[in-house]
C-alpha cells in the first residue's frame, strides 16, 4: 500500500513540456532571455549563465498571489522553465549571434541565413545527444556539473527554507560581494563540488597562463598556440579513453552499470548516431550555402569529414570540461579545429561555415548538461528511473524549443545590432583568423605540445580528466580565478567539504547573479 501511495505521489509531480501554462510562459521568458543575452554578448563580450536567472524568475512567479501562478510552486515546473530560458539565452548569444556576425564582419551577408540554419542544426543535435548519453559512464549524472548543482540547490532552498535557505542565502550574499570586488566566488564554490584532482589541474593551468610572464621571465603564454597544442593532446587522449570505456566488456562492470540509466551499448549507439547526424548537418549546410559547388569533390569530402569530426570532438571536449569544472572553453576549442582547417586549404567561406557550425555545438551541450543535472537532483537523483527519464525528455523538448526561439530572435533582431556595431568580440577573432594564411611553424607547435597534454591525460585517467582541465586553465586568461581555486583546494584538503554544503552552491549562484545583472547594466547603459 505504501508503495502505491509513493508511485501516486511521483505521478502527481510529472509535468509535460507541452502543458499550456508552462509552455507559454517558457516561450515568453525564452524570448526575453535571448534578447538580453544578445545585448550582453554584443556589449560586454560574455554570456552569463541564465539557468539561475530562469530558476529565480520561476520561483518569483510561483509566489505571485494569483491562483493561476500557484502551480509554478512545483519544482518540476521551475526546472522546466529555467531549462527553456537558459537554452534560449545560450543559443541566441553563443550559437546564433556569434556565428552570423562572422559573415557580417567578412562582408558576406548572403551566408548569414545558411549559417543560422547550420547553427540551429548543430545546437539541436548536441541537445539531443546529451539527452541520450547523460547519466552514462562517460557523462555520469553524479559527476560535478557545478552550475547544475547550484541551480537545483537554489530551487530546493527556495522551496524548503530553514537551514538550507540560510546556508544558500549566506553563500549568495558572500558570492555577490566577492564578485563585486572581482574575487572568484564561483571558482571557490566549484572546488567544494568538483573532483579535487580536476580542480588542482585547472588551478595550476590558470596560474601558469595568468603569470607566465613572471614565471618564464617575460614570456607570454597567451600569445602562443602552446595551450591549444596541450588541449589537442589531452583532448584526443580523453576521447580515446571515453571510447575505450564504452567498448569494454560490460560483464566486468555489471554491478556499476546498474547505477546508470544509459548503458554502454546505448552510449556507443548514441555517439555513432551523433556522428551521422553531424555529417548530415554538414551536408545540409554545404547545400544551403552553395559551397557544395565551389569546391572540388575531394575537397568537399575532406570538408565534410573534418566538419563531422570537429563537431563531435568539440561537443565531447566542451562537455567534459563543463562536467568536471563548470568551465567550458568552447571558443578556444573551436579555434583549434578552425586552425587545422586552414592547413587543409579550405577557402574562406567554407572555413567560416565550419567554424560557425563547430562553435554551435559546445555551449548548448554544456548548458543542457547543467540543466539535466539540476533536474536529476530535483527528481530524486534517479531513484525512480521511469520518472527520471520522463522528466529528462521534457527538459530536452523545452531546451530544443528555447534553442529554436534563440535562433529566430537572432534573425529578427540582428540587423539592429549590426547597425549599432554591437558584435561579439570572438566573432571578430574568428573572422580575422579564417582570413589568415597557414603558418607551417604553427602546426609544429600544436603537435609538439600535444605530447605533454596527452601524457598528463593518460596518467590522470578519464575520471579525473586532469589533462583536459589543465589545458582548459592554460586557455583561460584569469589568474585571480587560479589563485581562488588553489586556495580553495588547500582549504578543502584541511577542513573538508561539510562546512561548505549548500554554501558552495550559494557562492556560484551569487557570483552568477551579480555577473548577470552587472553585465545587463553595462549592456543597457
Amino acid at each position: 500500500m505504501k508503495k502505491a501511495r509513493d508511485v501516486k505521489k511521483v505521478d502527481d509531480k510529472r509535468v509535460s513540456a507541452f502543458e499550456a501554462p508552462t509552455l507559454i510562459l517558457g516561450i515568453i521568458l525564452s524570448i526575453l532571455s535571448a534578447i538580453i543575452c544578445m545585448q550582453i554578448i554584443g556589449k560586454v563580450g560574455v554570456t552569463p549563465n541564465t539557468s539561475l536567472i530562469g530558476a529565480i524568475v520561476a520561483m518569483i512567479i510561483a509566489r505571485i498571489p494569483v491562483k493561476s501562478f500557484y502551480k509554478f510552486r512545483s519544482l518540476e515546473r521551475q526546472n522546466l522553465l529555467q531549462t527553456s530560458v537558459s537554452g534560449a539565452g545560450f543559443a541566441a548569444a553563443n550559437c546564433g549571434f556569434l556565428t552570423v556576425a562572422i559573415f557580417f564582419i567578412l562582408g558576406k551577408t548572403e551566408f548569414i541565413f545558411p549559417m543560422a540554419i547550420g547553427s540551429l542544426l548543430g545546437l539541436a543535435i548536441s541537445i539531443i545527444v546529451i539527452g541520450k548519453i547523460f547519466d552514462s559512464r562517460v557523462f555520469p549524472a553524479d559527476a560535478a556539473w557545478p552550475p547544475g548543482v547550484a541551480t537545483a540547490q537554489a530551487i530546493q532552498a527556495g522551496d524548503e527554507g530553514g537551514e538550507k535557505g540560510k546556508r544558500l542565502l549566506q553563500g549568495l550574499v558572500i558570492g555577490g560581494i566577492a564578485s563585486f570586488f572581482k574575487l572568484p566566488a564561483a571558482g571557490i564554490g566549484i572546488v567544494f563540488i568538483a573532483n579535487i584532482f580536476s580542480m588542482v589541474a585547472l588551478g595550476v593551468g590558470l596560474l601558469i597562463r595568468g603569470y607566465s610572464h613572471l614565471i618564464f621571465k617575460g614570456f607570454d603564454l597567451g600569445a602562443t598556440y602552446i595551450p591549444h597544442g596541450v588541449m589537442i593532446g589531452a583532448g584526443m587522449m580523453a576521447l580515446i579513453q571515453s571510447v575505450m570505456i564504452i567498448l569494454k566488456d560490460n560483464k566486468s562492470h555489471s554491478t556499476e552499470a546498474i547505477t546508470y540509466t544509459r548503458s554502454d551499448k546505448e552510449t556507443k549507439k548514441s555517439l555513432i548516431s551523433a556522428m551521422a547526424l553531424f555529417l548530415a548537418g554538414a551536408f545540409v549546410l554545404a547545400i544551403v550555402s552553395g559551397i557544395i559547388s565551389e569546391m572540388s569533390l575531394g575537397k568537399l569530402i575532406l570538408w565534410l569529414i573534418w566538419s563531422t569530426f570537429s563537431a563531435t570532438a568539440a561537443m565531447l571536449l566542451v562537455g567534459m570540461a563543463a562536467m568536471h569544472s563548470g568551465w567550458f572553453p568552447a571558443f578556444a576549442i573551436t579555434t583549434i579545429f578552425m586552425t587545422i582547417g586552414i592547413f587543409f586549404g579550405f577557402p574562406i567561406i567554407p572555413l567560416a561555415l565550419l567554424t560557425g557550425y563547430v562553435s554551435s555545438v559546445g555551449p548548448t551541450f554544456a548548458d543542457m548538461g547543467y540543466d539535466l543535472k539540476a533536474g536529476w537532483i530535483l527528481r530524486g537523483k534517479g531513484t525512480d528511473v521511469e520518472y527520471e527519464l520522463y522528466g529528462r525528455k521534457q527538459q530536452i523538448i523545452l531546451e530544443l524549443i528555447g534553442g529554436t526561439i534563440g535562433i529566430i530572435v537572432v534573425l529578427l533582431t540582428m540587423n539592429m545590432y549590426f547597425k549599432m556595431d554591437l558584435l561579439p568580440p570572438i566573432s571578430r577573432v574568428f573572422a580575422s583568423t579564417v582570413s589568415a594564411s597557414a603558418d607551417p611553424s604553427l602546426i609544429k607547435t600544436l603537435f609538439l605540445w600535444a605530447i605533454p597534454g596527452a601524457i598528463i591525460q593518460i596518467f590522470s585517467g578519464s575520471s579525473r580528466m586532469m589533462g583536459v582541465l589543465f589545458a582548459t586553465g592554460l586557455l583561460i586568461n584569469n589568474p585571480i580565478y587560479g589563485v581562488g581555486v588553489t586556495v580553495a583546494v588547500i582549504v578543502r584538503l584541511i577542513f573538508g567539504t561539510e562546512f561548505m554544503e549548500i554554501r558552495d552552491a550559494g557562492l556560484i549562484a551569487g557570483d552568477g547573479l551579480y555577473g548577470f545583472f552587472s553585465a545587463l547594466f553595462k549592456a543597457i547603459f
